[in-house]
């Protein structure tokens, strides 16, 4: 599944719903697995053009980023693999690895 919205432009009437059915603060993940793999539950990438990280390995500062990381970090406390990706071939790689972690069934 993936956020197929995001560059979509919603009437009004669209975003007040939008808005009053999810939860205040969550951001959902551009791409997301629903496949459980090793000790995860599912796999949710953030995708950007760009790194959200200054050089120090901290966060921008941004509003949006930090609702976004927040939100990461909610879904790795429940047991999901979840991450920023801003290289297509760094997201590529993880989702291979990702879809080649045993199963439960495995």
């Amino acid at each position: 599944m993936s956020d197929t919205i995001a560059s979509v432009k919603l009437t009004e009437a669209q975003a007040t719903r939008n808005a009053s059915i999810q939860k205040r603060g969550f951001k959902t993940p551009d791409l997301i697995i629903f496949a459980p793999r090793g000790i995860y539950h599912g796999l949710f990438i953030e995708l950007k053009t760009k790194t959200p990280y200054k050089r120090d390995g901290t966060l921008l500062e941004n509003a949006h980023l930090k609702a976004q990381e927040e939100t990461i970090q909610n879904l790795r406390n429940l047991g999901y693999y979840a991450d920023f990706k801003w290289d297509l071939q760094d997201a590529v790689k993880l989702i291979d690895w990702y879809l080649n972690l045993k199963t439960n069934e495995d």
